[in-house]
């Protein structure tokens, strides 16, 4: 299976955040506190960066993604 790393799928936990409208910090302590919000693979620390998918923030904030309104 190839992974589109050019995918809008795939985000920096910042980014995320912003398009979410939520705190920059929200993604970080989402996935510290609870974890199980989050679907397996759909987060992953690379280097210093926390990479987030559009399906784990959809799982963690109940929320669609707003760029898709």
């Amino acid at each position: 299976m190839d992974i589109d790393l050019n995918s809008p799928d795939i985000m920096s936990a910042t980014d995320a955040a912003k398009i979410w409208g939520k705190n920059i910090a929200y993604v970080r302590n989402s996935i510290r506190q609870s974890p199980q919000k989050w679907p397996n693979g759909s987060y992953r620390v690379i280097g210093k960066t926390l990479v987030v998918t559009t399906a784990g923030m959809e799982a963690a904030t109940g929320i669609k993604d707003p760029r898709k309104k």
